[in-house]
């Protein structure tokens, strides 16, 4: 079954980068072209496709980047990083390992939103162990819904392993070095020039059979809703 042929229209939400402009395209081109789901080696998840102008072409790899606080004003190293759909999960949960045993978890979605905005979920204090089980339960929807993502962290280090809505995986801390440790272990290294699906205009496709997993996700973790965040 085609990405189109098992979406509605409404699934669909195109987002941009900075500076970036859609290409005009026929709704057949357009078609064919949400239904590309390899490019060389690199798989993509059905949450997200590059806009019709393929701005930027998606491929796996990392780099170093400084995220600022908005409300401290403090700079805080992060690691970006893609990966290809059939390596992406497996990266994601062994990247969890430096967080330590017990973690907080922040839930993000934006299936009630047309404009990229997204409400945060929390829950504190869970083991990870029980946290993996749980996830493993949901791969599905945290890896091909483009409205759902994920953020775990240790605030008392601190450190934080994002897995967002575009399915790229960001992670925080002073010392990155236990993370690059874990990408390394799974074949994928740095790049000074690799760009990502967020850098430029984008699709996020989500279905109701997400969503409701979604909202079962929520339950089992037992969540409290936060503030709303772009």
């Amino acid at each position: 079954m085609s990405f189109i042929q098992h979406r509605s229209a409404t699934s669909l939400r195109e987002d941009g980068g900075e500076g970036t402009k859609t290409a005009a395209a026929t709704s057949t081109q357009l078609d064919q072209h949400l239904n590309i789901a390899r490019y060389g080696s690199f798989l993509l998840t059905d949450a997200i496709r590059p806009a019709f102008d393929l701005q930027v072409v998606p491929s796996a790899g990392w780099r170093k980047d400084v995220y600022r606080d908005a409300e401290t004003q403090i700079d805080v190293p992060v690691i970006m990083a893609a990966e290809s759909r059939e390596n992406l999960f497996d990266l994601f949960l062994d990247l969890l390992d430096p967080l330590g045993d017990e973690v907080d978890v922040v839930l993000e979605t934006s299936h009630n939103s047309h404009l990229g905005k997204h409400d945060d979920l929390y829950r504190e204090s869970i083991d990870l162990p029980i946290l993996k089980s749980l996830l493993y339960e949901y791969e599905d929807v945290l890896l091909n819904d483009g409205c759902a993502g994920i953020a775990i962290l240790n605030p008392r280090i601190p450190m934080e392993v994002q897995f967002d809505e575009h399915k790229l995986l960001m992670m925080y801390g002073h010392d990155l070095n236990p993370f690059i440790e874990v990408l390394e272990s799974h074949h994928l290294f740095a790049s000074d020039t690799i760009r990502f699906v967020t850098e430029a205009e984008h699709i996020h496709s989500t279905t109701d059979e997400y969503t409701n997993r979604f909202e079962s996700l929520k339950m089992q973790l037992g969540v409290e809703h936060g503030e709303s965040a772009v």
